[in-house]
């Protein structure tokens, strides 16, 4: 079959149940083309995307000026591999740890690649500068998690269709309530073995679940105090989603009329991917100071495409319409306007029971349990409706649009959602 030759959505979704592992449960849309905020499946019907690839396509797909720097820089040189220099990689790194105000980045593909990072640095800083005795680390993780799904961040999730008949699991970690600080306490006062602390700011795919205000800062302030390193996972919240340029708003620069100025928030160690892209290419990092990036020797870690230099440029473009475009403020002001819109609805409604969530990263809770297929359902129906959007766990449906959104389309969006709503009230 020829690339070019067109192709119906029931011989696309054939084609993948037949040739393709059954690894992933997708919404029936066969998609083939996007822009901006829209996609438009193979038969030519146009949606809202209300997913952006969980939160990876924030600057709208196919946004020109990074499609542009991603095929100028294809058509001059893709790959070199670290064995060699190449002349776009230290320019990202300057400006990535100058946007973020870290010394160093250590450059990845996937997020789950990052995390996996993330976790070698901390632990081999513990060695080395904490002193921990070898091979006696212990990370402390959040019950709820999702951070990936290589073997050893299965080893820390609880969820049963990750972990079971994938083990044996991995070691040297320590599983407490996320949003409990005296849990956190507790784990680090009682172990002298604590060598960091690895959280989401929210907690996407358990369902946008933020915490309480404060337990952010609280936390870093514990890790401070008995000298742990607070890593925290922004793969899904950072690069604007949340209204700020991350979710820990350890680095606010996103200089809108909403920021103070006054860093929440600073992780020792700050893992980004998905957005960092704009969905275009796989570019993650991991950001820390020199005092623990340090510690990263030749031979230590590496990946032959991590750093590439289609990823630099792409990088960079990406992080250039973020600040261009303000979508940090765009996405703080609109998600304002989404949960309002919503919760006017959920006054008087009996089918959605809450909607939370910051800036753009957002979910209503269906007003039914995990086990049933309402949330799935409604998902169908939007579809039909025009949008797409996804359930997770069960009951409860993410909306997470592309930042690139306008106030006219988000109110489009708000009457699809609640039109189709109102034909699930019980």
């Amino acid at each position: 079959m020829s690339v070019l030759e067109k192709i119906t959505s029931e011989d696309a979704i054939a084609l993948e149940d037949k040739y393709g592992a059954h690894n992933y449960h997708p919404l029936p849309a066969v998609l083939s083309r996007g822009e901006g905020v829209f996609v438009w499946d193979v038969e030519g019907k146009k949606y809202y995307d209300f997913l952006s690839a969980y939160s990876a396509v924030n600057q709208g797909h196919c946004h020109p000026k990074i499609v542009g720097a991603m095929v100028n820089q294809a058509q001059t040189l893709t790959l070199t591999s670290r064995a060699f220099y190449n002349d776009v990689l230290g320019k990202f790194e300057k400006y990535a740890t100058e946007t973020f105000k870290f010394d160093k980045l250590l450059p990845m593909n996937t997020g789950a690649e990052a995390v996996e990072t993330a976790l070698k640095l901390c632990r081999k800083w513990a060695y080395e500068k904490k002193g921990i005795p070898e091979n006696k680390a212990q990370i402390i993780v959040c019950e709820n998690n999702f951070h990936g799904r290589t073997t050893t961040i299965i080893s820390f999730s609880n969820d049963p269709v990750a972990r079971t008949n994938f083990g044996p699991y991995t070691d040297g970690f320590i599983k407490i309530e996320y949003d409990n600080i005296e849990a956190l306490r507790e784990a680090i006062e009682n172990n002298a073995n604590i060598a960091g602390f690895l959280v989401e700011p929210i907690q996407g795919e358990a369902g946008v679940y933020v915490p309480s205000e404060g337990y952010l800062k609280a936390a870093k302030e514990l890790c401070e105090k008995h000298n742990v390193l607070f890593i925290a996972d922004e793969v899904q919240t950072g690069i604007a989603r949340t209204g700020r340029l991350l979710a820990t708003c350890g680095n606010c620069s996103c200089a809108d009329k909403h920021c103070s100025g006054t860093p929440e928030v600073k992780p020792d160690i700050l893992i980004l991917g998905k957005a960092l892209s704009g969905g275009a290419y796989p570019v993650s990092a991991v950001l820390a100071n020199d005092a623990i990036m340090g510690v990263i020797q030749p031979g230590n870690h590496g990946s032959t495409f991590g750093g590439n230099p289609i990823a630099a440029v792409v990088g960079m473009a990406a992080l250039d319409v973020v600040k261009d475009e303000e979508l940090a403020q765009n996405a703080f002001e609109l998600g304002e306007l989404f949960r309002a819109e919503l919760n006017t609805f959920i006054a008087n409604s009996n089918i959605v029971n809450a909607v939370r969530g910051k800036g753009l990263l957002n979910a209503i809770l269906i007003n039914d349990t995990e086990e049933s297929s309402t949330a799935w359902d409604i998902c169908m129906a939007l579809k039909e409706n025009g949008l797409l959007a996804k359930p997770t766990h069960g009951n409860i449906i993410r909306f997470a649009p592309p930042l690139v959104m306008n106030k006219e389309q988000l109110l489009d969006c708000v009457a699809i959602i609640t039109k189709t709503l109102k034909a699930f009230e019980k």
